[in-house]
C-alpha cells in the first residue's frame, strides 16, 4: 500500500514510499487501509430532491435545479455526485455523514448542508480487480443560484484506475491556483492525498482512499460560475458586500496525524 500527498505551498512534505507511511521526520510504519463503511447512506440530506435517504440529480437548467437553498446564513448547500462507476463507492464527511453508491447504479447525487470552516471528506473505493472511482463536489450560490465546480476526482472511468492516472491527477491538483478549482466559488480545497493497495496485476489499485478538506468561507458568492472577473482582488468580496464579516480567510484545517 502506498500513500500519495499532493504538494501544496506551505503544506506537508510528500513521502512516496511503497509499503510505508511517515510524517515529516517521523518513524516509518506499515500502512493499513480500513475496510469500507457499511453499504448504506447515513446522512441528513437537504433540499426538495431528497427523500427516503436518496436524492434525484438536479436539472441542468442554469438555476438551482430544484434543489433550493438552506435557511439562514450559517450553512451552504453542496451537491456530491458519485460516479459514473460500475463499482460501489462511498463518500464520508467528517466521519459522520456517509453517502453510498451501489454497484447497481452508475451514479448517484446527494445534497447536504455544510457549515463554514474545515470539512473533511473521504472517497472510498474497493474492488479486488481494480477500482473505478469518480466524484464531483459542487457548491450552490445562495444568492446567485449558480453551481460552482468545487472539486472533481476521476480515476478509472471507463476501465480500472491506474497508477499512471493517479500520478496525472496529482500533477493537476498541484497547479490549482489559490487551492480553488472554481475562482467564483467560496470553497478552497486543501490537503489532497490518497492511500491505495494493489490489485493482483500490480498495475491498478484494489483499494483507494482519497482525502481532502473543504475550507468553506463565511461570505456568500456574489458572481456566477464562469464570470471572467472572478479571482481578481484576491478573491475577496467587494466592500459593499453585506456579508463581508469574514474578510480574513478561514483558519487552516488541523494538522493531520502521521
Amino acid at each position: 500500500m502506498r500513500p500519495d500527498v499532493v504538494p501544496q505551498a506551505g503544506g506537508r512534505c510528500a513521502l512516496l514510499v511503497l509499503g510505508v507511511a511517515s510524517a515529516c521526520g517521523g518513524t516509518a510504519h506499515q500502512l493499513t487501509i480500513e475496510p469500507p463503511p457499511p453499504r448504506d447512506t447515513h446522512a441528513v440530506l437537504a433540499g426538495a430532491l431528497c427523500a427516503d435517504n436518496r436524492c434525484s440529480c438536479r436539472a441542468d437548467n442554469g438555476s438551482d435545479g430544484g434543489v433550493g437553498v438552506p435557511e439562514g446564513t450559517d450553512k451552504k448547500r453542496y451537491e456530491v455526485r458519485i460516479g459514473p462507476s460500475p463499482h460501489e463507492l462511498w463518500v464520508s464527511i467528517n466521519k459522520t455523514t456517509v453517502l453510498y453508491k451501489s454497484a447497481e447504479r452508475a451514479d448517484a447525487c446527494f445534497y447536504v448542508d455544510l457549515p463554514t470552516g474545515a470539512q473533511h471528506v473521504e472517497l472510498r473505493a474497493s474492488n479486488p480487480e481494480g477500482v473505478s472511482a469518480v466524484m464531483q463536489v459542487h457548491e450552490l450560490g445562495t444568492k446567485t443560484r449558480s453551481w460552482y465546480d468545487t472539486f472533481a476526482f476521476s480515476c478509472g472511468s471507463p476501465g480500472p484506475c491506474s497508477f499512471d492516472e493517479l500520478a496525472a491527477n496529482k500533477a493537476e491538483y498541484a497547479q490549482a491556483k489559490r487551492s480553488m478549482f472554481d475562482p467564483c466559488g467560496t470553497t478552497k480545497i486543501k490537503g489532497i492525498s490518497w492511500d491505495h493497495g494493489k490489485a493482483p496485476d500490480q498495475q491498478h489499485p484494489s483499494e483507494l482512499v482519497v482525502r481532502f478538506t473543504l475550507d468553506i468561507y463565511k461570505f456568500a458568492a456574489w458572481k456566477p460560475s464562469g464570470d471572467p472577473t472572478c479571482g481578481q482582488g484576491g478573491g475577496r468580496p467587494p466592500t459593499d458586500e453585506p456579508t463581508v464579516e469574514p474578510m480574513a480567510e478561514p483558519a487552516a484545517p488541523p494538522a493531520e496525524s502521521p
